[in-house]
C-alpha cells in the first residue's frame, strides 16, 4: 500500500463516525477524485473488517468497527439469530471495556432482541447502540403488536397496567415452550435504567424503583421500544444480580411486585378480585416482596386475600412488604395477625 493510500485509509477511518451517510462523497471531495474511486477505497476498509456497511444505495451507512455508535434495521425472518447480530454489530464496540460490562450488555441485548424475534409479530427490528458521556445506551425497537397489548390479550386483562404488572413479576411468557419469562425481569435489574414504551404506556425500572406514565413519543408508532442504559464504570456483574433473586437449587425464586399496578390509580385496593389479580403467578416463587409504593390505602378483603388466604394455600412462600405508608402498614399488620 502506497503512502497516499495509507493517508486515504487513515482519513476514512477517522471520519466514519462523523460522516456515516456521506462518507464516500466526503472522501472524494477531500482528495479530489471521483465518487466511484472513493467508494473503492471505502469498500476496501469494509472488506478488511475495519468498517461495517449497512443498507444499500442511498440508504447506505458506514460505521467504525469498535466505534461509539452503530444503528441498523433488520428484517425478522427465518435465520435471524440474536447471538450472531450481537457478535457482528455490538460486541466489537465493547471489547475495550471490562468483562462485567460486556457480560451485562450481552445478556440484555440478546434477551431483548430475541424477544422481538419470537414475540413481537412484527417485520423489522431497529437497533441503536451509542457510547457517550460514560454510558452505554442500547435501544431496540420493533414494529409488532406491542408487548403490553400482547400480554393483555393473552391473559384477557381489562387494562395494560395489569399487563405491566404481570410482565414485571418475572416468570411470565406468552410462549412457555420457548421462553422462561425471566429475560425482561433480569435485564431491568442488571442495567442502571431499563425502559419500555408500548402503546401509550411508558414503564421504567431504575435504581430498584419503578415508574409508570402515559407519556408517548411523538414519532413512535406501533410496536415496542426498549431502552437500556449502563454506566461504563459499573462494577455490577450478572451473577451478583442473579444471586439476589435465585436459589442455587431451585433457580429464580424471588420477585418484587409493584402492588399499585394491580388497580387503576383512582381505585383503592379493597377487593379480593384485585388481590387475586395481584397474586396471579406468584405461586411460582418462594419469596415475594410486595412493593406498596403509590398505594394510599388497602381494604380488609384485599389484605385478607393476600396475607391469609394465599398464605394458607401456599405456606412455604415468604411474603414481605416494603414502602407501605402508615395506614397500609397498619392494615397489613392486622391481616398478618389473623393468619
Amino acid at each position: 500500500m502506497t503512502e497516499n493510500s495509507n493517508k486515504i485509509r487513515d482519513f476514512i477511518l477517522s471520519q466514519v463516525e462523523h460522516h456515516p451517510s456521506d462518507l464516500a462523497s466526503f472522501v472524494a471531495e477531500k482528495f479530489g477524485f471521483s465518487r466511484q474511486r472513493a467508494h473503492a477505497y471505502v469498500a476496501r476498509e469494509v472488506g478488511g473488517g475495519k468498517i461495517i456497511k449497512i443498507g444499500t444505495t442511498r440508504r447506505t451507512r458506514y460505521f467504525l468497527v469498535g466505534g461509539k455508535h452503530i444503528e441498523f434495521r433488520l428484517q425478522i425472518a427465518h435465520g435471524l439469530e440474536e447471538d450472531r447480530v450481537w457478535s457482528k454489530y455490538v460486541k466489537p464496540m465493547l471489547l475495550k471495556y471490562p468483562e462485567n460490562i460486556q457480560k451485562i450488555s450481552n445478556y440484555g441485548f440478546t434477551e431483548i432482541f430475541n424477544n422481538a424475534i419470537d414475540h413481537s409479530q412484527g417485520t423489522t427490528i431497529y437497533t441503536n447502540i451509542e457510547i457517550s458521556d460514560g454510558e452505554l445506551k442500547i435501544t431496540i425497537m420493533d414494529n409488532g403488536v406491542g408487548i403490553f397489548r400482547k400480554i393483555q390479550n393473552a391473559l384477557h386483562l381489562e387494562s395494560m397496567r395489569e399487563a405491566i404488572l404481570h410482565l414485571s413479576k418475572g416468570k411470565f411468557t406468552t410462549d412457555p415452550r420457548k421462553h422462561t419469562g425471566e429475560g425482561i425481569f433480569f435485564s431491568s435489574r442488571i442495567f442502571d435504567s431499563f425502559s419500555i414504551l408500548s402503546d401509550d404506556m411508558f414503564y421504567t425500572f431504575k435504581d430498584r424503583d419503578w415508574f409508570l406514565s402515559s407519556e408517548k413519543g411523538e414519532d413512535f408508532g406501533h410496536g415496542t421500544y426498549i431502552n437500556m442504559v449502563l454506566s461504563l464504570n459499573s462494577k455490577k456483574t450478572p451473577k451478583e444480580i442473579f444471586d439476589q433473586y435465585t436459589d442455587q437449587e431451585i433457580g429464580f425464586d424471588k420477585t418484587i411486585v409493584a402492588v399499585a399496578l394491580s388497580a387503576d390509580p383512582n381505585d383503592p385496593h379493597v377487593s379480593r378480585s384485585q388481590a387475586k389479580r395481584l397474586l396471579m403467578g406468584l405461586e411460582k416463587f418462594k419469596q415475594v416482596v410486595l412493593d406498596f409504593k403509590g398505594v394510599e390505602s388497602v381494604g380488609r378483603a384485599f389484605v385478607d386475600e393476600v396475607f391469609r388466604v394465599f398464605k394458607n394455600e401456599h405456606p412455604s412462600i415468604e411474603i414481605q412488604s416494603i414502602n407501605a405508608n402508615q395506614a397500609v402498614d397498619s392494615m397489613i399488620r392486622r391481616g398478618r395477625a389473623t393468619q
